[in-house]
């Protein structure tokens, strides 16, 4: 069976270090063991963990000693620790919170919460890890550039049932981050969403007569398609362990106790926003790199490596259902001419609004895309021969009958055709079990047709034998 992850327990008591051990591995986690820093970090040079689980006091140091062999060996931020300790104060949880550490859980610890804590953090930076590398990979293939640091004011709202509740830390808590806070009771949390208006993280207060609330308040954020990345932390007034092992594993980020001193807040909330913000600007990048790979610069057309497998799955999905579809390869005619004429700017117009034209004039469900120098590939799928036969005669009308516009030719209109090959793919006579068509063996057949409107006379749609 596949282990979830690896964790480095380090503790000088070897009683802890088993038990440890037989909670995580029942629960399919592979357990390393130290007894010291010193231990953890020979440990760490031959391998690194998913996590550490440090206790409170080492014979060589403490927790902060730790994270600075950590920041030493350029693993902090990298390796999550959570320390387990006898008895913190505020004032030490507030130290090794402000050192990195992602949390510090107080003996006895309920196995339920530790195991979700520990899925909750392995998650979380596992996620973190992955955007990291997608990013890496599109600035390897020069897809994309990185993004400004510069972003607008993070966006927080505070939920509670009860609102006065509120009032012994939201004023400090308001002038502490550096976000702009909102409150607003379970209800009203995820109304009014915009593009605009999405929050970047959640304060959830949970009272005992609203843990049901906040239980479904929780899974509507972390379903809807706006606030699914929004960062949150509950803070439970009435600490249940298994309402917040619960809340974690539905996508909490963090879970706490509440207190009336906000520092513990503001500290928790300004890691998991610092975090939403980098995460922001990861997937910004790598949706950045994705549309240069996939998206034609020109015209803005889909282009061909994102045009070919997206036929294949049209060609896959026609075989259960019977359905035909039409593919045509339609080729911009003597298009040298207008450059040579005119200027090379004059044919990237003519190509922006010939690919304007045809977007414009298909069905939404039809894929258009630039191929080649002025050649376009249209799929057209559940589309029968006559519907794709007018369809292209109707193309080749609408790019033939209006002249082009282009820049610096004011009293000049060009004039400008196109020629379209086309097959037409249609499954039923094999049935379900039939195999589809290779997009290959389908974009052949239409350039082949092509060929024959261009050899014809141009201007004009020609078809290949219907495919089967």
């Amino acid at each position: 069976m596949s282990m979830h992850g690896k964790i480095l327990v380090v503790d000088p008591i070897a009683t802890n270090r088993i038990v440890l051990r037989v909670k995580l591995a029942a629960s399919h986690y592979d357990m390393v063991q130290a007894g010291s820093i010193g231990d953890a970090m020979r440990v760490l040079g031959a391998t690194v963990p998913d996590m550490i689980l440090c206790a409170d006091t080492l014979p060589d140091g403490g927790p902060l000693r730790l994270m600075a062999r950590l920041r030493k060996a350029g693993l902090q931020g990298k390796v999550p620790v959570i320390v387990l300790g006898t008895d913190c104060d505020i004032k030490t949880r507030l130290k090794l919170l402000g050192a990195g550490i992602e949390d510090v859980l107080e003996k006895p610890i309920d196995d339920s919460f530790l195991l979700a804590r520990v899925r909750s953090v392995i998650r979380a930076f596992a996620s973190a890890t992955e955007w990291k590398l997608r990013d890496g990979t599109s600035r390897a293939l020069g897809f994309a550039e990185p993004n400004a640091q510069f972003a607008g004011a993070q966006t927080v709202r505070i939920v509670a049932q009860d609102q006065a509740c509120l009032a012994s830390w939201h004023p400090t808590l308001a002038e502490t981050v550096r976000a702009s806070l909102s409150r607003c009771t379970p209800a009203a949390a995820v109304e009014r969403n915009d593009e605009a208006n999405v929050p970047d993280g959640f304060i959830l207060l949970v009272e005992p007569e609203a843990r049901g609330d906040m239980l479904g308040l929780l899974a509507t954020i972390r379903s809807n398609a706006d606030t699914r990345h929004s960062a949150i932390l509950v803070v439970q007034v009435e600490p249940d362990c298994k309402l917040g092992a619960q809340m974690l594993d539905m996508g909490a980020n963090d879970v706490m106790a509440f207190h009336r001193d906000s520092s513990e807040v503001a500290l928790r909330l300004e890691t998991l926003l610092s975090r939403k913000r980098m995460s922001d600007a990861l997937r910004d990048t790598v949706r950045t790199g994705i549309e240069a790979a996939l998206i034609d610069p020109l015209t803005g057309l889909h282009n061909r490596r994102y045009a070919m497998p997206h036929l294949a799955r049209i060609a896959e999905r026609a075989v259960p259902s019977g359905k035909p579809f039409a593919v045509m390869v339609a080729d911009m005619d003597h298009f040298k001419r207008i450059n040579d004429t005119f200027g090379h700017a004059a044919g990237d117009a003519v190509l922006v609004e010939t690919a304007q034209r045809l977007r414009e004039n298909m069905r939404a469900v039809d894929m258009v895309a630039r191929i080649g120098g002025e050649e376009f590939l249209i799929v057209m799928p559940g589309a029968g021969l006559a519907d794709a036969k007018n369809a292209a005669q109707r193309l080749c009308r609408i790019v033939r009958d209006t002249p082009f516009d282009v820049p610096g030719q004011a009293a000049t209109a060009v004039n400008a055709t196109i020629s379209i090959g086309m097959t037409v793919c249609d499954p039923a006579p094999t049935g379900a079990k039939g195999l589809p068509s290779p997009p290959e063996t389908l974009l052949d057949r239409a350039d082949k047709a092509l060929y024959a409107a261009k050899a014809d006379g141009r201007n004009r749609v020609t078809l290949s034998r219907p495919a089967a």
